[in-house]
């Protein structure tokens, strides 16, 4: 069955070829079906995206006016085509590790219960883009962060949770998890790394105390939605969000 990868990308001409060939390198052994929107980026984003269409055909792109990461997500939830059994998400800046998605479509297949699987993350300042990995001198950390590129969403989970919320300019994956585990869907927490995060000057996160205002933002919306309807779940001991302070980036 289909798995459709989103890729919001804005201003990443100097990240989204190694975003991309961290998909591509998976379509060996998974039907993958990557869905690349640009948003209105202003660099040569769509060129490079274009550079690697010509030899992939399951990359396909999709541009638009400058609509915020969640619009662009939303944009990306439109283009599902009617096949893709499973949704995950990557950002154009990050790396999805080999093997990742064989082996979490494998836990699907264990369980055809199974909704939702989530994997770890590890941060990394240096990326080397030839391997596709930390490079050697590289400062790393391993965690459960909030981040949707390590999960692996079934699609009727997608379709139950509906669009990601476009007030929100930051922590709208934050808003967007926090909807998902309120459902109380049946997942799986795999003890394995799905992604390298690639912490750089550009990342939206740096933006230390609006990321934290709007993630408090997030968390209070769902704490009314619990409120209002007993019958959503609380989210525990799901989550790190821990970060070390000499990573904050000036």
């Amino acid at each position: 069955m289909k798995l459709s990868v989103i890729m919001p990308v804005y201003n990443r001409e100097r990240y989204v070829v190694s975003a991309l060939r961290s998909l591509v390198r998976q379509r060996d052994v998974v039907d993958i079906d990557i869905i690349v929107i640009d948003d209105g980026s202003t660099d040569g984003s769509a060129e490079a995206v274009r550079s690697m269409m010509r030899e992939t055909p399951c990359i396909r792109l999709f541009q638009q006016a400058n609509m915020g990461v969640a619009g662009a997500r939303n944009a990306g939830l439109r283009q599902l085509p009617p096949d893709a059994g499973f949704v995950s998400f990557l950002d154009s800046d990050d790396i999805s590790l080999a093997g990742r998605f064989e082996r979490d479509l494998a836990c699907f297949a264990a369980d055809p219960r199974l909704e939702l699987t989530y994997s770890l993350m590890t941060l990394a300042d240096l990326i080397d883009d030839e391997r596709l990995e930390p490079a050697a001198d590289s400062r790393t950390m391993t965690l459960r962060g909030i981040s949707l590129s390590t999960a692996v969403f079934s699609r009727g989970l997608v379709d139950r949770t509906g669009q990601f919320d476009e007030d929100f300019e930051q922590a709208e994956d934050t808003d967007y998890l926090l909807r998902v585990f309120e459902r109380g869907p049946n997942y799986e927490l795999l003890d394995a790394v799905a992604i390298y995060y690639r912490r750089h000057a550009g990342n939206v996160t740096k933006e230390h105390g609006d990321r934290v205002r709007n993630h408090l933002r997030a968390i209070h919306k769902s704490m009314r939605r619990r409120k209002a309807d007993p019958s959503l779940h609380e989210i525990q001991g799901i989550f790190e969000l821990k970060s070390p302070a000499d990573w904050q980036m000036l």
